[in-house]
């Protein structure tokens, strides 16, 4: 009887190890990461929450993240010019990742990213850096640029739990607009150009640098059936024939790092120029082009209304 007992004591004893194992496998068992649907330019994609490894093709996308301190492994570092507020991507702490238009596929393979942040430039090539890792398109839509932004911003905030950084960014920007906004109603009618190799394109409202009329609230000196990404071939002669008392310069040379092509000052100091409003009451602003023409998120268009603001002070002081 005494053995019977020993016996099945012991068979006792060994389950309940067996099932402290198992217990503790379970306490082992590894979690599966959380993950968050994002909806995007290039459609919808579940993304990890907080990922870890994040590789940023879109500099505006990037001009935002970098606002919001969320920290980045690897940006495309061939051939780009970065505005100088960005320019700590250009060093090798961070992962070259190839050009805008042409990522290394065989660096991204081995990165692993937890996450891909496409879109503008690099659309293109949306498939076959979504077979890497999961990838997000975060563009902005000029047409509808403050409501855009507004919607990035706060999912890259959900995206990296940075809810309450988002926020306060974009609170900020927004009183930033309504504070100038005032000032802009009784400038005067303005016109945008930018040039390029000598020659001059200009944008309207609802173009790719429509922000100063369609948010800033600046009359436009004249408008474009089209309003292409590319802007429309205008000549000094049109330019004096709109005669803006506002015209703000983009140089696209300047953006890019071409040091051989005239520069946006040298093509404007002609004698059609000169006789404009803008020339004559010294409003010709020429505005950071590497931050338009290559980032254009929440910084870029930050220190634009800074740079407005500041110009239309010191007008109505003198």
């Amino acid at each position: 009887m005494y053995s019977s007992i020993k016996v099945k004591f012991l068979v006792l004893l060994a389950a309940l190890f067996v099932l402290a194992g198992c217990d503790d496998k379970k306490q082992q068992a590894p979690v599966a990461n959380k993950t968050i649907a994002v909806e995007h330019a290039q459609g919808k994609t579940d993304v990890p929450e907080n990922p870890k490894k994040v590789v940023v093709y879109n500099t505006a996308t990037l001009d935002i993240i970098d606002a919001l301190n969320i920290p980045v492994t690897g940006v495309p570092q061939s051939d780009v010019h970065f505005p100088e507020f960005l320019s700590k991507y250009a060093d090798k702490a961070y992962t070259n990742v190839g050009t805008l238009f042409e990522p290394n596929y065989e660096v991204l393979s081995s990165l692993q990213p937890d996450v891909i942040i496409a879109g503008g430039r690099a659309n293109d090539v949306y498939k076959k850096l979504s077979d890497i890792a999961p990838t997000i398109s975060l563009d902005i839509d000029p047409n509808n640029f403050v409501a855009s932004l507004t919607e990035r911003t706060e999912q890259l905030g959900d995206i990296f739990g940075k809810q309450a950084e988002a926020k306060k960014l974009i609170a900020d920007f927004n009183q930033k607009i309504e504070t100038l906004k005032p000032k802009t109603d009784t400038a005067g009618t303005a016109l945008v150009i930018m040039v390029n190799g000598g020659k001059m394109s200009a944008y309207g409202p609802k173009s790719r640098f429509g922000f100063i009329f369609d948010v800033l609230g600046f009359k436009p000196a004249t408008t474009f059936q089209e309003a292409g990404r590319h802007g429309n071939a205008v000549t000094s002669e049109f330019v004096l024939s709109v005669n803006p008392q506002w015209l703000f310069v983009l140089d696209r040379d300047n953006a890019i790092g071409n040091k051989e092509a005239q520069s946006a000052q040298q093509v404007l100091n002609n004698e059609l120029i000169q006789k404009t409003d803008a020339w004559q009451q010294n409003h010709i602003v020429y505005l950071d082009s590497t931050s338009m023409y290559i980032s254009g998120g929440i910084q870029t268009y930050s220190q634009l209304i800074d740079q407005i603001s500041d110009v239309l002070q010191k007008t109505s002081a003198n």
